[in-house]
């Protein structure tokens, strides 16, 4: 074996823990910020789809979709992430992920490509990102003058704290 084999992340107690070699992530668009997701979390990558609302739903929650005859619940991002609404002129996409066995419709501006990334690069979320971003990401990499920050989506789907609100 060489020295430069990819060595996989560990993960304890929902926390990743990033250790040598390289991570790939799907990179998507929200309000002109990069974000990204690691690959082997999402399951599909949708265009524009037709979704049903939810009554009492939290307002993160924008409704349901049928994908493949499976219930998918569509999360607004824009919302969990306190940014403005998308303008209705611009439809959106979806990266699905899955958690626990539901499936979650991540909607987003844009989906970008798949990008391997060095784990020496992945940076734990500095003190002056938003304390909202700093509760659903894992951490940040520095991209030629462009922040991806890394989505933990667990975190991002957890909506038990705001739910009592």
């Amino acid at each position: 074996m060489t020295n430069n084999a990819k060595v996989p992340a560990k993960k304890t107690k929902g926390e990743e823990v990033i250790s040598g070699g390289n991570q790939d992530y799907v990179t998507m668009t929200i309000a002109d910020q990069l974000f990204g997701i690691p690959v082997l979390q999402v399951q599909d990558v949708l265009g524009h789809q037709k979704i049903t609302r939810i009554p009492l739903a939290p307002p993160e929650v924008a409704g349901s979709l049928n994908l493949r005859g499976r219930i998918v619940t569509a999360i607004d991002v824009r919302l969990r992430l306190s940014l403005p609404a998308r303008s209705k002129d611009k439809p959106g996409m979806s990266i699905v992920v899955d958690l626990r066995g539901e499936l979650y419709s991540l909607m987003v501006d844009s989906v970008g490509e798949v990008l391997s990334l060095s784990n020496e690069d992945f940076e734990r979320n500095p003190a002056t990102l938003d304390p909202r971003w700093r509760e659903v990401s894992t951490g940040i990499y520095r991209l030629n003058g462009q922040l991806m920050v890394v989505l933990d989506v667990p975190r991002l789907l957890n909506f038990t704290n705001m739910e009592a609100a």
